[in-house]
C-alpha cells in the first residue's frame, strides 16, 4: 500500500489516511507508543477482532499507567457484553457509554455521538469516518469499506483533547489536566476542528461546507455516504453549477442502509438536471466522508450531508486549507471515480421503473418525516 505523505501546514502536520489496515496500523502503533494520555471516542466499537485488537492495546497501554478515556456511542455500542467492559475497567481504562434522553431494551431516542476520534499524548490524533469493527478493517476476504481519516499532529491535538474532555465528567478525569477552552485560538490556523452538535448550538460542519459551497468558482468534489441534503444545500450546489463550477457528487453504490439509497437516488432527477454530475462507488460498501473545493479547502471527518448529521449527531471534521493537501485529496477522488465508480446519466434514471420510483420517493419522504419529528423534539426542549 502506498501511503500519502506528510504535508506541512504552518506549525501543524497532517496525513490523509485511507480506511482499512492503513488506518488500524497507525491506530494501533499511537496507542502503543503513549506515555501519557489517550481519548478515543468512536459511535462503533464490536467485540470482533478488531476490537479485541484495539481493547487490548488499551488494557495494555492503562497497565503501563497511561490515563485511558474510551467514550463509545449507548446506541451503536450497545451489544458489548458487561464481560468485555468489565476487563478493560478492571485494567484501568475510563470506560463510558454516551446516554441518551430515553432509553429500554425496545426503544433509544437522542443524540448520537458519531464523531471517530483518537488523541495521543495531546500531540497526535486521528479524526475520520472509522468505527472499532471488522467492516472498517481490511480482514481477510473482505476488503474495508471505503473510508478516510486525517493524522494530524500539534495543537490541532490539544484542541481535539479539549473536545474529548467535554464529554466527560470532571470526577472522571482523575491525573489528566483539564484544558481551558479560553488557551486556544484559532484565528488565522489552517488546520481547524469543526463540530456539529445542533442541540448545544454547535453547526461549524454545516455552516463551513455551505460556505465552501457559496464561495466555489472552479471545482467542487463531494464523497458522502449518505447523501441527502436539505434544500438549502441543493439550491447552493445548484447556484455554483450555474456559476461555472464543475460539481461532482460520489454516493454509495451499494449501501448498507438502504432507505439512505433509495432516498438519495429520488433526488438524482433534480441533481442531474441542476449540472452536477453524480458518481456511484462500485468497488465496495461506500462509507467516507470528505469533500474539497477549488483546490485549497477540504474537510475529512464524521459528517454526512443529511438531516441526521446536521441535527441528531454529534459530529466531528477537520478542516484543511491548503492547496498541497487539497491537491492530494482532489487527486485521490478523482482516480476514485475514473477507476472505480459509475457515473449516473439521465438515461439511466429514465430507466428506473414505476416500483423503483414509487419506492425511492416513500423512502425519501418518510426520511424528511422522521427528522422533521426528531428536530421538531428539539426545537421545543431547548
Amino acid at each position: 500500500m502506498t501511503y500519502s505523505k506528510v504535508a506541512a501546514v504552518g506549525d501543524q502536520k497532517i496525513r490523509l489516511i485511507h480506511g482499512g489496515s492503513e488506518y488500524f496500523e497507525l491506530l494501533l502503533k499511537l496507542i502503543t507508543e503513549t506515555k501519557i494520555s489517550i481519548y478515543l471516542q468512536t459511535y462503533i466499537f464490536d467485540e470482533d477482532e478488531t476490537g479485541g485488537i484495539i481493547s487490548e492495546a488499551l488494557k495494555q497501554a492503562s497497565l503501563r499507567k497511561v490515563q485511558v478515556f474510551l467514550l463509545v456511542d449507548g446506541y451503536a455500542s450497545s451489544k458489548l457484553s458487561n464481560e468485555f467492559i468489565s476487563n478493560l475497567e478492571k485494567a484501568g481504562v475510563h470506560f463510558r457509554m454516551f446516554e441518551p434522553l430515553l432509553k429500554s431494551k425496545h426503544f433509544y431516542f437522542g443524540r448520537r455521538l458519531h464523531h471517530k476520534v483518537l488523541t495521543v499524548d495531546s500531540v497526535y490524533s486521528l479524526v475520520g469516518g472509522m468505527n472499532i469493527s471488522n467492516r472498517y478493517n481490511d480482514m481477510p476476504g473482505q476488503p474495508a469499506w471505503l473510508d478516510w481519516a486525517v493524522y494530524a499532529e500539534g495543537n490541532v491535538s490539544v484542541w481535539l483533547t479539549y473536545i474529548c474532555q467535554s464529554r466527560i465528567s470532571n470526577n472522571v478525569i482523575i491525573k489528566a489536566q483539564r484544558l481551558d477552552k479560553s488557551a486556544f485560538h484559532t484565528k488565522g490556523e489552517r488546520v481547524l476542528v469543526k463540530t456539529n452538535d445542533w442541540v448545544r448550538g454547535q453547526n461549524q460542519i454545516t455552516a463551513s461546507y455551505l460556505k465552501m459551497i457559496s464561495n466555489a468558482n472552479k471545482s467542487i468534489i463531494i464523497m458522502s455516504a449518505y447523501f441527502i441534503p436539505s434544500n438549502q444545500f441543493r439550491k447552493k450546489l445548484r447556484l455554483a453549477a450555474k456559476r461555472g463550477a464543475r460539481v461532482q457528487v460520489i454516493l454509495a453504490g451499494r449501501s448498507d442502509i438502504k432507505i439512505a439509497k433509495y432516498a438519495e437516488r429520488f433526488m438524482y432527477q433534480r441533481l442531474v438536471d441542476n449540472g452536477i454530475e453524480i458518481y456511484e462507488y462500485q468497488k465496495s460498501i461506500l462509507h467516507g466522508k470528505i469533500a474539497t473545493c477549488d483546490g485549497d479547502w477540504s474537510t475529512v471527518g464524521s459528517y454526512n450531508i443529511n438531516g441526521l448529521s446536521a441535527y441528531a449527531s454529534i459530529e466531528l471534521n477537520v478542516e484543511v486549507k491548503d492547496s498541497h493537501f487539497a491537491a492530494q485529496v482532489e487527486q485521490t477522488l478523482c482516480n476514485i471515480i475514473k477507476s472505480d465508480c459509475l457515473p449516473i446519466a439521465q438515461h439511466q434514471i429514465e430507466q428506473y421503473d414505476f416500483l423503483e420510483r414509487f419506492r425511492n420517493a416513500c423512502s425519501y419522504y418518510i426520511y424528511r418525516v422522521l427528522i422533521f419529528l426528531f428536530t421538531f423534539y428539539f426545537r421545543r426542549h431547548e
